[in-house]
């Protein structure tokens, strides 16, 4: 009988936090109806304001304190890099003797130019040669000129891939003609130059 009453721990706690959470939250409705909606977005604002300038302080730092180091001197830049001497007279002439193409494949290069026709999608039938020599820099030239048909733009992409697969050639002249504005089949003419050496 003499039993003593403990208060609830459990239960009971937990039934008075939430009846206190939900009274803060009504204080908080209560105080936004009486201040207004412009009122809370202003201090809203000014609550970012204060977030922003905490946040830009330290940057602001980090910034003056790079714009504080010196910057580095001309000749302290030239000295890092190295120094790479130019070329000579003699590396640039060899260069030039190992980019051209050999006499003896010209037959070679002029099949590749009509196979390259051939995937752009071109109406190539025969072409126009012509070589010559030149005794005092000892290297042929192979024009070759190519009458094609078809579109604009495989015209171009033909005439790149040459550039591209033959080094040692040169696209010279370019000359267009078409029937009708809206024909959408070009004629061209193509004329490439093969700089050529003889075999070593």
């Amino acid at each position: 009988m003499g039993q003593s009453l403990k208060p609830a721990t459990g239960a009971g706690t937990g039934a008075i936090d939430a009846a206190r959470a939900q009274a803060l939250i009504l204080r908080a409705r209560l105080a936004v109806a009486r201040v207004g909606a412009p009122a809370c977005v202003a201090a809203a604002l000014c609550v970012a304001g204060v977030a922003a300038w905490a946040w830009l302080l330290p940057q602001r730092a980090a910034h003056a304190r790079l714009m504080a180091q010196p910057l580095p001197t001309p000749a302290s830049l030239l000295a890092q890099q190295p120094a790479v001497p130019p070329p000579s007279a003699n590396q640039n002439l060899a260069d030039f003797y190992a980019t051209l193409g050999e006499k003896r494949h010209a037959e070679q290069q002029v099949r590749t130019l009509f196979d390259l026709a051939a995937k752009a999608g071109l109406a190539l039938n025969q072409g126009e040669y012509k070589s010559s020599y030149d005794k005092a820099s000892r290297v042929s030239t192979y024009q070759v000129t190519l009458p094609v048909k078809g579109g604009y733009q495989p015209l171009w992409q033909f005439a790149m891939n040459g550039l591209r697969d033959m080094p040692f050639a040169a696209l010279d002249e370019v000359s267009f003609r078409r029937e009708t504005i809206a024909d959408p089949v070009v004629e061209a003419r193509l004329r490439f130059t093969l700089y050529l050496k003889d075999a070593p």
